[in-house]
Parts: C-alpha cells; structure tokens; sequence
C-alpha cells in the first residue's frame, strides 16, 4: 500500500490487495494474471507517485498539462436566415415550421 508520506515513491501491491480491487471493478481474474498484474499496477502506482515530487509549492494545480483557453466565438447578434430558405429543403412544413413525425403515443 502507499506510503503515508506522499512525496515518497514506496508503493507496493500485493496480489491479495490487486484481487481486492479487481473484486471491487467486478473484474474476474486468474491467480496467473493477478501474478502479471501486480507488478505492473506498481510500476503505474509508482509512476503516479512520482508526480508528487514535482508538484512543489510553486507549481500551481491545474487538471489538465496543456494551459486551456477559451475556443468559444464571441456571442454576437446576427441576422436570422429567411424562413423560406431555412425551409426550402424540408421535407414537410406548415406555415413556417418544420413538419416532423409524431414519436410518442401514436403507433407506426
């Protein structure tokens, strides 16, 4: 199990502690592949661990490596399009409204 101080990089699972989690995923595993899996669930454990020593007090959190702007064009009025072209290429109206097929209550 992992070290309670954070910074450290001890981590190791027993295949007892990986047959746990794989209980608790309701994933079915063989004692062969809990043997495979627990040494590789630790090379990941420690992996992730590691990125604890470099989160120092000057790297601010942040949930995503790449800095995330904003993509979303500028919120401006423009004009509608007609309604008779909008409609032009439905394949039913009325009046100025798209005309569609009723899908509840109603058999086909």
């Amino acid at each position: 199990m992992r070290s309670p101080d954070p910074r450290s990089c001890t981590v190791a699972l027993s295949q007892d502690e990986v047959a746990r989690l794989a209980q608790l995923a309701r994933i079915d595993l063989s004692p062969a592949e809990l043997a495979h899996l627990a040494p590789q669930l630790d090379v990941i454990l420690e992996a992730v661990a590691r990125v604890t020593d470099v989160a120092t007090d000057d790297v601010a959190p942040t949930s995503h490596p790449v800095p995330m702007t904003n993509v979303f064009r500028a919120d401006e009025v423009h004009d509608s399009l007609p309604v008779d072209e909008v409609l032009a290429m439905a394949p039913d109206r009325e009046d100025d409204r798209f005309r569609v097929p009723r899908i509840l209550g109603e058999e086909q």
